[in-house]
């Protein structure tokens, strides 16, 4: 099937593409600047857009694309890989140029268009260029600050060839909270929100036979599994806030995860672990201020890895007694998995510290430190930024794939009866688990971790 991009035969665009259906036909429709695809998982969202701009960068002689999202760490297993696997042909002749000191990556046409490749959490090759028009992938995780970065970049280009109606700012998002500023600004009328289903993904939903495939019951069926406020926001793309959660009244995102800054090296640290192989290993590094903050500066939070291998990235990543490492953590806490810490300890030369796991002690530890104190701030916080790399798996099965993901679905049985004992359902819960360590150690006096011989 054929799609136009626009209905001005002069400026007609055909896409001999798989069949376009929904919002990213509608794309170039309205004379709105930012435009919001919004919808819930697995709609296709990202396919289309790629697939648009694909073409316009074919059609239009140096032609330029940012398409970035929030970190640039999460690019490769999301949009990039959508766009490789999926849109582009070999026989285009389109060559990937992997950036240097100067320039960023790019995607480089024959024809002398681009794409460039960026998170926004690398601003700084991008922050001097122009561009034709900017995708930014799951837009839910900028800040207003960044939408407002994207504009600043929209301005017109000397010479360009891309007619003024595909200069966009095109954004895609499963929804998020009601409150979120995306959702604020449709609301009023500063970004143009299309709606997106799952019926527009041909994929999933045969327009003949007006019912599932084969591969769209199967990914329904994974959606309708979801627990918590992801089964709302994922499957029905409905802005849900995130209700009945273990931590509800305690975790505020917009309060609890802050950016980056240098942690001064004199500040104590502290690991916490939770092993698993099917499900995700989780290591976490965190700092603790002089007012007795914990802050998580860094996390590990993947499948399908040995606990060797994820020792090893351990040690690699810290750096310990090196110029610019971190200190050595005064201790390690870790779940009771005898085997799994005797291996950690071999390969990083760290002791660790069985947890105290009494569930509802160490959730009750963990609520009082998300909890605003005193002066207002959180005693326990984590960087926008910990998380080392996305789980391609997790991403794709659409389970959290770091700590912060778990809070929107970690949440409380139902049932069980009167005088039935209060406690979580048993699942996406590992970051979690490592948070519980860390502050059921609030409850047990003593500490300090012991270190092996084997730095030298």
């Amino acid at each position: 099937m054929t799609t136009a991009l626009a209905a001005d035969t002069r400026e007609r665009v055909i896409i001999p593409a798989p069949e376009l259906r929904g919002a990213v036909t509608q794309l170039f429709d309205y004379p709105d600047l930012e435009i919001g695809i919004d919808g819930p998982a697995g709609t296709g969202k990202t396919f289309g857009i790629l697939y648009v701009i694909h073409i316009l960068l074919s059609r239009y002689p140096g032609a330029k694309w940012l398409v970035g999202r929030k970190h640039n760490t999460d690019l490769a297993g999301s949009a990039m890989a959508t766009y490789r696997e999926s849109v582009l042909d070999a026989r285009e002749g389109v060559r990937y140029f992997g950036g240097n000191k100067v320039r960023p990556p790019a995607f480089e046409y024959p024809n002398g268009s681009a794409m460039i490749v960026n998170g926004f959490d690398k601003p700084g090759k991008v922050k001097s260029m122009d561009f034709d028009g900017i995708f930014v992938n799951e837009a839910t995780e900028l800040s207003i600050d960044d939408v407002e970065h994207c504009h600043m970049r929209l301005a017109r280009r000397a010479n360009s060839k891309l007619p003024v109606r595909y200069q966009k700012l095109l954004m895609d998002f499963n929804p998020d909270a009601p409150t979120h500023h995306l959702n604020q600004r449709m609301q009023e009328g500063l970004t143009r929100r299309l709606l997106s289903r799952h019926e527009d993904n041909p994929f999933l939903w045969d327009a003949k036979t007006r019912d599932w495939t084969e591969a769209g019951l199967r990914y329904i069926e994974v959606l309708n599994n979801l627990t918590g406020v992801r089964l709302s926001r994922y499957r029905y793309g409905v802005w849900a806030a995130a209700e009945g959660t273990v931590y509800e009244g305690s975790y505020d995102r917009a309060r609890n995860v802050i950016k980056r800054f240098p942690i001064p090296a004199s500040w104590p640290r502290y690991m916490s672990l939770d092993f698993g192989f099917t499900h995700p290993f989780v290591c976490k590094w965190y700092a603790m201020d002089d007012d007795g903050r914990y802050i998580c500066y860094r996390e590990i939070y993947m499948t399908q890895r040995l606990v060797e291998d994820h020792a090893k990235q351990v040690k690699e990543l810290s750096r310990f007694g090196q110029p610019g490492g971190d200190p050595l953590p005064r201790e390690v806490f870790a779940d009771h998995d005898a085997e799994g810490r005797k291996v950690f300890e071999k390969y990083t030369g760290l002791y660790t510290t069985a947890a105290h796991k009494a569930v509802s002690e160490g959730i009750q530890a963990t609520a009082l430190r998300l909890r605003p104190a005193g002066d207002g701030r959180p005693r326990l916080l984590y960087f926008e930024d910990c998380l080392v790399e996305r789980d391609p798996v997790l991403a794709k099965a659409k389970k959290p794939t770091c700590t912060v993901e778990e809070h929107d679905c970690y949440v409380w049985k139902q049932g069980g009866g009167v005088g039935a004992k209060e406690e979580p359902v048993k699942d996406n819960d590992h970051g979690m688990d490592t948070d519980r360590y860390l502050c059921a150690s609030d409850l047990q006096p003593g500490g300090g971790s012991v270190y092996k011989d084997i730095w030298s």
